[in-house]
């Protein structure tokens, strides 16, 4: 029997191919309309993030396991995401957990400057290097609880947080700009409902998105380790 030829091993034009059925089926019929949001789905090679046995599932409709307990959302969400936080090409963003570093490499494609914290150190080193690999020079890594935000680098345009808060962090809150927008998962440790807080002169103001799962933001405003 001859045995199954895996996708991993397929060439970079047939994953161009799946990029693009996943674009035009997944993301364009479900409102992803953005223009600069739509073209770094088709050039971020979401394959490269992932382990060469899941390669064949890079593209579907779904989340995968990326290693200690995190995983490396499904593209509808990380294109909703990248959507609602509407950064503009001038503008610098703030992501709250790097994770295998897809989701940086997508802000990293329309944002001036990215700033990605990861809390675990073999996870943020690995994406580093692939980001690194794939010739993202407009993104700066740190290791640490992102709950903290950067606050040396603020303020920011936009902040993303990957994970599930039980509330928003007020350090990031306060390191938001003039403008600013803050898209987070708020909720409990299985769902959430995803927010966007806009910073404004008159104040704060919270929209809901949708619902979402994501996994726990473990640190000092998030959730306690284990």
């Amino acid at each position: 029997m001859r045995k199954r030829k895996e996708r991993a091993d397929l060439p970079e034009n047939e994953f161009e191919r799946m990029r693009e059925l996943m674009v035009e089926q997944q993301l364009v019929p479900r409102g992803i309309r953005n223009p600069g949001v739509l073209d770094a789905f088709r050039k971020v090679p979401r394959h490269r993030f992932v382990e060469k046995d899941l390669q064949n599932s890079a593209y579907d409709d779904h989340p995968l396991p990326i290693g200690e307990g995190q995983t490396i959302s499904q593209p509808f969400m990380v294109a909703c995401m990248t959507q609602c936080l509407d950064i503009k090409k001038n503008e610098r963003v703030l992501e709250i957990g790097t994770g295998s570093g897809y989701q940086a490499a997508i802000l990293a494609e329309i944002a001036a400057e990215v700033y990605t914290v990861e809390r675990i150190d073999s996870i943020a080193k690995k994406a580093e290097a692939l980001l690194r690999e794939l010739g993202y020079n407009n993104v700066q890594y740190r290791v640490a609880d992102g709950t903290n935000g950067w606050p040396e680098k603020a303020p920011f345009n936009g902040i993303i947080v990957t994970a599930g808060a039980p509330r928003v962090p007020e350090p990031l809150v306060e390191q938001l700009a003039e403008g600013g927008r803050l898209l987070i998962p708020v909720g409990g440790s299985w769902s959430q409902e995803l927010r966007i807080v806009r910073k404004e002169k008159e104040g704060m103001r919270e929209e809901y998105v949708c619902g979402c799962v994501f996994v726990p933001l473990v640190g000092e405003h998030g959730w306690r380790e284990g």
